[in-house]
């Protein structure tokens, strides 16, 4: 197990990776960092009940890295990490199991500054922020930006903008057929925006009686969750779990854009060049996705959050969108190696303004 997790970080050349545990509560989490040269590490904690411990950590260190992209790519001065937490959210979380873990995080001295993921709430923030101030998305009556979802949601549909104006010639949704897969609230917050904008909106989730509650709210169809990924519509948009974008799903697609909120939607890296030679625009997760850890970290800001504020750096992911289409189009390559360029290039220019 050893050299598996040295190979694993040397392959992606991690920093660190913590495993805490806490037998009496029930506590096994691991805390992966990827690279601070930006600074600290920011990102989220996830609690799923993975199959494995292999499995776990594996999910951790390709979550860990894919927030050092985001927020390189975003602009941020954060560097990339992400917690896990093996359990059942529903049926293994309490809260003396968050404490335990907040005391970790705060053991770490600042390097990992943590928000809410899959399998936590923001409930849950409220309780680690007891045992330490590394935690920043709590609610805005304690400093913070409180629920994260409208912000990611929101970069999501400045991400769909921009990928309609690379393949249509304008930014309006109005008209366009959107399919989104999965209603948690990104996915239900992004509906709303996108038919408030005038799309033809299509949803699916493995809830289906919530799905049919929001069909009823804002007059949109229900598919099926099987069948969502493969509807002739002009925007595909993923927000439930990764890896929806494999050797199965690609074939299947009738969209023009790819664009949606699900972390780590190739299920593989070559899985970008097959949209490419698919004829399909993909929206790389990390770069439209990243308007939570955005709303997050502004918290941190000395003068405390400002949600307006936030919004406003949220909204320039239109522009970087824009950007990763066009130089994916001028150096013939994916929008997923465009993408890791872009962020790859800033990691580089600060580690050289640091050695200075």
């Amino acid at each position: 197990m050893g050299q598996f997790i040295f190979d694993l970080m040397a392959e992606g050349d991690y920093e660190n990776i913590v495993f805490c545990q806490e037998k009496t509560l029930g506590l096994k989490a691991i805390i992966a960092i990827h690279d601070t040269t930006l600074g600290p590490a920011a990102g989220g904690i996830r609690m799923w009940p993975y199959a494995s411990e292999e499995d776990a950590i594996k999910d951790a260190v390709r979550l860990a890295r894919a927030m050092t992209y985001k927020n390189a790519a975003a602009g941020l001065d954060y560097g990339g990490g992400k917690i896990v937490i093996i359990g059942d959210p529903k049926r293994d979380k309490h809260e003396g199991m968050l404490r335990a873990l907040a005391r970790f995080i705060h053991r770490l001295g600042g390097l990992y500054l943590a928000g809410e993921d899959v399998g936590t709430t923001l409930e849950d923030m409220v309780v680690m922020r007891q045992e330490t101030p590394y935690i920043v998305t709590v609610p805005e009556s304690m400093g913070g930006p409180g629920d994260t979802g409208f912000a990611t949601a929101f970069g999501v549909f400045q991400g769909i903008r921009a990928c309609l104006n690379e393949v249509y010639g304008s930014p309006l949704p109005q008209g366009r057929s959107v399919a989104v897969q999965g209603i948690g609230s990104v996915g239900k917050a992004l509906v709303k925006l996108l038919v408030e904008a005038g799309a033809d909106v299509t949803i699916a989730d493995i809830d289906a009686e919530r799905a049919h509650a929001l069909a009823a709210d804002y007059h949109v169809i229900v598919a099926s969750p099987a069948e969502i990924h493969a509807l002739a519509v002009d925007v595909y948009s993923p927000c439930a779990l990764g890896a929806i974008l494999n050797d199965q799903t690609i074939p299947e697609l009738r969209c023009k854009i790819v664009c949606g909120s699900a972390n780590n939607q190739l299920a593989e890296g070559r899985h970008g060049e097959m949209l490419v030679e698919s004829g399909i625009l993909y929206a790389p997760d990390y770069i439209v996705n990243a308007g939570g850890v955005i709303s997050g970290v502004d918290s941190l800001h000395p003068g405390g959050f400002n949600r307006q504020r936030a919004l406003d750096k949220v909204a320039y992911i239109y522009r970087t969108m824009g950007v990763v289409a066009a130089s994916a189009k001028t150096q013939s390559i994916s929008t997923a190696r465009a993408a890791a360029i872009l962020a790859e290039q800033r990691i580089t220019m600060i580690r050289q303004v640091k050695m200075i």
